[in-house]
């Protein structure tokens, strides 16, 4: 049996990036699937795990982390020698680089475009009236940290250099989000060349591809 064990729903955004690296690094794992608000994690035993009660838990032996980027430089770590070695770099100059664009994801892209996609995407499927001042000023946003990647990806292949690495990884949920699930985002790939090139590598790596095969099947039952 696998050591490894993530709890939590492809659908999720924190589950999928988590998974994607687990893949890159050719990890064995188990995935326990729980559907976002119900289900299993309100059990006893899941929130011992996961005292809040959020979908995405990581546990190795003794190990329990939730935040899906610590697990993700976790995994690179732990994992060092096996799948692709250059998740996190080769030399400190290089890990530094990934640090500040995983940095700029987290704190740049990731929230405009969970904004995005949550008014524009799921809000309408809800009954909910999306917000327009949230709309534009996210769009606003994403445009503004897109430009920052277009300039980038003009000396480089990917985001800390010309290797695939967390920096680029880290992305693939939200961005896969915004491009399927909302048109008007997606012309904001494609209107810029080198973002859009840049897309289309990191999309087309066969880990994400399994994760979005997973992401297509049916909900756990509950």
């Amino acid at each position: 049996m696998a050591s490894v064990k993530v709890f939590g729903s492809p659908t999720s955004a924190e589950v999928a990036r988590v998974l994607a690296c687990l893949f890159e690094k050719d990890v064995e794992f188990q995935l326990i699937r729980i559907e976002n608000f119900k289900g299993p994690q309100r059990k006893p035993e899941y929130l011992k795990l996961q005292p809040s009660g959020q979908a995405l838990t990581f546990e190795e032996g003794s190990l329990t982390l939730i935040d899906s980027r610590a697990i993700c430089r976790h995994v690179a770590e732990k994992f060092a020698g096996q799948g692709n070695k250059d998740l996190l770099g080769s030399g400190t100059l290089e890990r530094a680089s990934i640090e500040q664009w995983l940095q700029t994801e987290a704190e740049s892209f990731e929230p405009p475009s969970s904004s995005l996609v949550f008014h524009l995407a799921f809000a309408p499927r809800a009954g909910i009236e999306p917000d327009e001042t949230v709309v534009k000023d996210s769009k606003r946003k994403l445009e503004r940290v897109l430009n920052i990647y277009e300039q980038r990806l003009e000396e480089t292949e990917y985001l800390a250099g010309d290797n695939f690495t967390l920096a680029d990884l880290s992305h693939l949920p939200n961005a896969h989000r915004l491009i399927t699930k909302v048109p008007e985002c997606a012309m904001m790939f494609k209107e810029r060349k080198r973002v859009s090139k840049w897309w289309d590598a990191i999309s087309s790596r066969p880990s994400w591809r399994r994760v979005v095969e997973m992401q297509k099947e049916p909900p756990a039952q509950v």
